[in-house]
């Protein structure tokens, strides 16, 4: 595995001094193990994650804020710290790891069914965590969903984007940023085009569009704090939803556009 945004690089998580960020680059990586229908350890991670949320959120251990716009900025920044940290694999060992699949539907299709069944389990498990001494406006519970499952969404998108021949040039963290930009927006934008990747850095109006995604999501998810059992059914069926819509999108747009190189798909797996 590689950072988002370096699908060229070898396999490995990469190592980060910020538990939360690490905990989310971990969440992603259970997503793996989701792919061929093992059991992950989602719901640990996540468990992992509301704990850590709940001692402080981002660098320097600022709590979650005194109200919703406070904890809306922490967790934009936490998600843009964390996004450059997300491990992803490159076409080869994605084609290396399934090799019954033929096609890039195929492969996708694969990729997707184990990103919308580790989004289930975190939609579940973030429904069962205790409440913590955390404000009212932000709880914890719906901030380690909301974390947790944009890092599986942005490890999906920027794998389908090698699925699909649509890696786009420029550094590792311009294009994590660039992922990030199509998770908040919700569609596979085009990110060949020159110039792309430099607008789309870490701005104030990339920060002004993940918070909106973020409060967009928050809305939808906040049925998931319903107690006991409810929550976890609830939390479950709106994860599954959201991160299914956004995988069909992403792929409708992808797949309407050409790669830059016609033989990528039998270049990688051979």
């Amino acid at each position: 595995m590689a950072p988002i945004g370096e699908p060229e690089q070898p396999a490995g998580l990469p190592e980060d001094p910020d538990e939360i960020t690490a905990e989310l680059a971990r969440i992603a990586a259970e997503v793996e193990k989701r792919d061929d229908g093992s059991r992950g350890g989602t719901a640990r991670r996540v468990r992992a994650l509301a704990r850590r949320l709940g001692n402080g959120l981002a660098h320097g251990g600022h709590r979650l804020g005194t109200g919703p716009r406070n904890g809306l900025r922490m967790l934009t920044e936490q998600l843009l710290d964390a996004a450059p940290r997300i491990p992803v694999r490159n076409l080869a060992t994605l084609r290396a790891q399934h090799p019954g699949a033929r096609t890039p539907e195929e492969l996708a299709d694969l990729l997707v069914a184990g990103s919308v069944r580790a989004s289930t389990a975190v939609g579940a498990s973030a429904g069962t965590v205790a409440m913590m001494p955390v404000p009212l406006m932000m709880p914890v519970e719906l901030a380690s969903e909301l974390l947790a499952s944009a890092a599986i969404e942005l490890k999906l998108i920027a794998e389908l984007y090698a699925v699909y021949g649509q890696v786009p040039e420029g550094s590792a963290r311009q294009r994590s940023y660039a992922y990030l930009a199509v998770w908040s927006e919700g569609r596979g934008m085009d990110l060949t085009r020159p110039g792309a990747l430099l607008a789309l850095n870490r701005s104030a109006a990339l920060r002004r569009q993940v918070g909106r995604r973020l409060t967009r999501s928050g809305l939808r998810k906040l049925p998931t704090l319903a107690p006991l059992l409810a929550g976890a059914v609830i939390g479950a069926r709106v994860s599954r939803k959201d991160t299914l819509r956004l995988a069909t999108t992403v792929r409708e747009d992808l797949h309407g556009r050409r790669p830059a190189d016609p033989g990528y798909w039998d270049a990688a797996g051979a």
